[in-house]
């Protein structure tokens, strides 16, 4: 479990305390269950089974909480956003049920497996925050505000893991830019977190400051063979702690080569946008290129050649 420890005995510690569900944490989950008891049960249920089956209902409720602790199921507390989608969840349940109007012994039952399908809700709901949004960073320290189920109460967990987040190696060649990102995943999922700072590293205990701000992304335009090196990022936290710490290891590469075509085949690859908008004339029509006199003397031949073969067919005759 590593770093999870603490978290885990301060989660069990609290399920010792007089214990309240997650759902309950939520106003308006109260506020709906005291609007079916005033506004919903006095023309649907008997009076004196009104308190009996609000004592039912709020125990039914209270049982969420009781579901099997595990590192990757439930420990006791939720974030925000968790109770947030159970308590809509909860909620339009509710509705649903009352907005049909039914009431007596149906409405009854239809509570309660009601209740019954949504502590599975709320279950769903606690294992996936617990395997995929507590404490999701890999590297650096993580700020979360959870909600502890056993008195309602909002605090700040820190998530700590190994503080260095490696190093990145980074390819650029000349006169291109260098874009150097610092964002990890979980950032933005992060609270209390304050200001990005980028640093040139010149040696071991000698680096400069580039930028500082909330932008993660540090870019560089038009770099040159001096620019390669080592550059580190430090996204810092209210508690005076790094959160990140990120190196970036640059290379820059020669100047990409553009080969340029000559005219001629420069010319035979244009389309119609390389002709200043006109579109290429069908193959067989005469080009610019072509002399129009060229065609007017391979007529006037054809017509001799003609003349000439009737003289030769009359001669030929007459000798006959």
């Amino acid at each position: 479990m590593g770093p999870q420890l603490p978290f885990l005995v301060a989660a069990l510690a609290g399920c010792l305390l007089p214990a309240r569900a997650c759902l309950m944490c939520a106003t308006k989950v109260v506020e709906a269950l005291h609007s079916l008891e005033k506004d919903y049960l006095p023309g649907h249920l008997p009076a004196e089974s009104h308190e009996s089956f609000m004592t039912r209902v709020k125990e039914a409720v209270l049982d969420f909480k009781n579901l099997p602790i595990g590192e990757d199921t439930y420990m006791g507390v939720v974030d925000e956003p968790t109770l947030e989608n159970a308590s809509w969840s909860f909620l339009k349940d509710l509705k649903r049920i009352t907005d049909s109007n039914v009431e007596g012994e149906l409405f009854v039952k239809e509570m309660f497996w009601m209740l019954s399908q949504q502590k599975d809700v709320f279950a769903r709901f606690a294992a996936q925050f617990q395997k995929e949004v507590f404490c999701p960073n890999q590297c650096g320290v993580m700020l979360q505000s959870l909600v502890w189920c056993h008195a309602c109460e909002r605090q700040v967990h820190a998530c700590r893991k190994k503080l260095d987040c490696g190093e990145r190696l980074v390819l650029v060649h000349e006169k291109e830019d260098m874009i150097l990102n610092c964002e990890l995943n979980w950032h933005r999922l992060s609270q209390g977190l304050t200001d990005y700072r980028f640093f040139r590293v010149q040696g071991q205990n000698s680096e400069t400051l580039l930028s500082e701000g909330k932008d993660p992304i540090l870019t560089k335009t038009a770099v040159t063979a001096d620019d390669a090196g080592v550059y580190r990022c430090r996204l810092d936290t209210v508690e005076d702690i790094p959160a990140t710490i990120l190196h970036f290891r640059v290379t820059v590469l020669p100047e990409r080569i553009h080969e340029e075509l000559p005219s001629s085949q420069a010319g035979e690859a244009a389309g119609p946008e390389d002709l200043g908008g006109l579109q290429r004339p069908p193959a067989g029509l005469p080009t610019s290129t072509q002399c129009p006199k060229s065609e007017n003397m391979l007529r006037g031949r054809l017509i001799g050649l003609l003349i000439w073969g009737f003289v030769v067919l009359i001669i030929g005759f007459a000798t006959a």
